[in-house]
């Protein structure tokens, strides 16, 4: 069996290198260099004839540099004569331009998609598309992750008998219907309208928040602009306090300063698919790096990514996860952190009741069936680009390449 080696550009190396941890294999190390023409070279610093190459690359700010940095390693893996190429994109900025909204207006989802595989790519694996059709963009095979599980896993254990989760705009009322099975509460959306890039109205809330703490989720938060409308409007519809989750936070500009003044926002949850900002005591992050871990193993050995998220039941505290490849007497707990069940990733299929002010049920149709992962999360410290962050400890996957190369 092929060996796994793994790269990373710039973007997120801190992420790049809680993925090897828990792969069991060391991040290999790549040389970026930038002339003085302001052109970019990469120089891969591993051997990677005829072995599996990982590129750890999320598009983050400065968004062109990154990327041309990621269309440079795939080149150097293809021209090193690599077996599989599979760009690792945990967060795929060119998913927001996914339609023809204005005149002669381009769709950058579609062109990066069509850069990465004309530079060699075999694969993508990325997480939480802000666009899901984003995915049929690509002429090579995408997985697609979702961290609502793992976005979960940090309310789970408290009281939540007064709270309800709130969707920022209709479209996104899905994901937030399956995220509020996952911890069996009603749901609520706001009716959104974009003005602008950082402009947005919120005209309306749909269902009952009054009296209600809420948990709202985005899958990505920017500006903040979105969020602070629809927190005005929660406010103004008798919401006492909010919690804000969301996949990808980018917090770009005053969007940490505009969520921290908020009068209702008690903490912000986010994953460590883009690097976090420092200095926010509110900031709580969750660590994505043992699912992706998960995801490289299983296409490493040809098993099922999908299956991650495959019929479980949020309601039970599950059992630990056991792959075939996985080699549990390696697993290790961080000394003096917590460790409690949890579920990781995952949709489960069924609408959760979406209530309107009047009592009756709102129904929101077309939703799919999944399920999420098991593991059990434990704090580490962050790698100096954030503050400390919650890993998830899955069944180890350190011995996926020796157990997949006896055979």
């Amino acid at each position: 069996m092929r060996d796994v080696i793994v790269f990373s550009g710039n973007a997120h190396r801190a992420l790049a290198r809680r993925i090897c941890e828990q792969l069991g294999v060391p991040l290999s190390p790549a040389d970026i260099t930038r002339f003085s023409n302001d052109c970019l070279q990469v120089q891969l610093g591993s051997n990677c004839r005829q072995r599996d190459v990982y590129l750890v690359q999320p598009l983050v700010p400065p968004t062109q540099d990154h990327l041309m940095e990621l269309l440079l390693m795939i080149d150097a893996a293809r021209g090193a004569s690599a077996s599989q190429i599979t760009a690792v994109i945990p967060h795929y900025a060119y998913a927001r331009s996914d339609k023809k909204d204005a005149s002669r207006i381009s769709l950058g989802g579609r062109l990066v998609a069509d850069l990465l595989v004309t530079a060699g790519v075999d694969r993508v694996l990325t997480m939480a598309l802000h666009a899901p059709q984003v995915h049929g963009f690509f002429s090579v095979p995408v997985d697609h992750l979702t961290a609502i599980g793992v976005l979960a896993d940090h309310f789970r254990g408290r009281d939540l008998s007064n709270h309800v989760v709130v969707s920022p705009d209709l479209g996104n009322a899905k994901t937030a219907t399956q995220f509020a099975r996952l911890l069996d509460l009603p749901v609520a959306a706001g009716n959104k309208q974009r003005l602008a890039d950082d402009r947005v109205e919120i005209d309306s809330i749909v269902g009952d928040v009054a009296g209600k703490s809420a948990i709202v989720l985005d899958d990505e938060i920017a500006t903040g602009g979105s969020m602070v409308g629809l927190l005005d409007k929660l406010g103004e519809a008798g919401c006492p306090s909010a919690s804000v989750a969301c996949t990808h936070g980018l917090f770009a500009g005053s969007a940490p300063q505009r969520l921290q003044g908020h009068p209702l926002v008690s903490e912000v949850v986010t994953t460590d698919t883009v690097p976090a900002p420092a200095d926010w005591p509110q900031l709580r992050t969750r660590s994505v790096a043992g699912l992706f871990a998960e995801a490289i193993a299983r296409i490493h050995i040809g098993e099922s990514v999908s299956s991650l998220f495959d019929g479980v039941d949020p309601r039970h505290a599950p059992p630990q996860l056991s792959l075939q490849f996985a080699d549990t007497a390696s697993e290790q707990s961080v000394q003096g952190a917590p460790s409690v069940p949890s579920v990781l990733g995952g949709m489960l299929g069924g609408p959760a009741p979406l209530v309107g002010p009047d009592g009756t049920e709102l129904r929101l149709a077309d939703l799919e069936a999944a399920g999420p992962q098991l593991s059990q999360p434990v704090l580490v410290s962050a790698d100096g680009d954030g503050p400390a962050v919650a890993a998830s400890e899955s069944a180890s996957v350190s011995s996926a390449v020796t157990t997949a190369a006896r055979r």
